[in-house]
């Protein structure tokens, strides 16, 4: 199996080389580059076409927001927010702009490994303390409706919230992979999300999960 490319983009140079060195341990993950802002964020991102990000959206040379779109809407990858700090309007926004998922920058090398292979499963990796933030925040959200979803939509939906990737949807609902990827198409349209994870705020909101399944 050919290993897992992660680009890392910070302005620290220290923290880019901590994490070539913590990642560079594991034979599964292989480091194709580093960027120093959010334009070279970009650019990286489309010359290389990684399969994960690891990016602090407060990096100079623009908005790491607009960055987490750009590369979302542009290649097919996965980035995960690494911040010093639990900033729950930053989070939200790269959330919404598509990020997959969020840890703090305290992280030790297994954290790390198993959020990079969980993303890439369709999991969605998130520090104990900015998975609160996000629920808590959810529960705020009052009369949302149902979106005009689907029984099965819904089904659906509750599932990606407990972060199965698409083949365990499919193999719980006993239906075919294709037929889980259109409902997931579908979910994310209509809820007017692009990631799974807006689509995870979303089920809380709707009521399909309770906070101690997501703690």
């Amino acid at each position: 199996m050919n290993p897992t490319r992660v680009l890392i983009a910070d302005c620290h140079v220290i923290v880019r080389k901590g994490l070539r060195m913590l990642l560079g341990t594991d034979p599964s993950i292989q480091v194709v580059g580093e960027a120093e802002d959010t334009r070279d964020a970009v650019q990286k991102a489309k010359s290389l076409e990684p399969d994960v990000i690891l990016m602090d959206p407060a990096m100079p040379q623009g908005d790491g927001i607009w960055a987490v779109a750009e590369i979302k809407s542009s290649i097919a990858t996965k980035i995960i927010i690494l911040t010093m700090f639990d900033d729950e309007i930053m989070i939200s926004a790269a959330i919404e702009a598509g990020a997959d998922g969020c840890l703090l920058k305290d992280a030790d090398n297994g954290e790390l490994v198993r959020a990079i292979h969980a993303v890439q499963e369709g999991g969605m990796p998130f520090h104990p303390l900015v998975a609160r933030q996000l629920i808590t925040k959810a529960a705020r959200f009052k009369d949302v409706g149902d979106r005009g979803l689907t029984k099965r939509e819904v089904e659906v939906l509750r599932l990606v919230a407990k972060g199965m990737n698409t083949r365990a949807i499919a193999r719980v609902l006993t239906i075919e992979e294709g037929t889980a990827k259109l409902h997931i198409h579908n979910i994310l349209r209509k809820l007017d999300v692009s990631s799974r994870t807006g689509a995870a705020i979303w089920a809380v909101h709707m009521g399909l999960l309770v906070p101690d399944e997501n703690t």
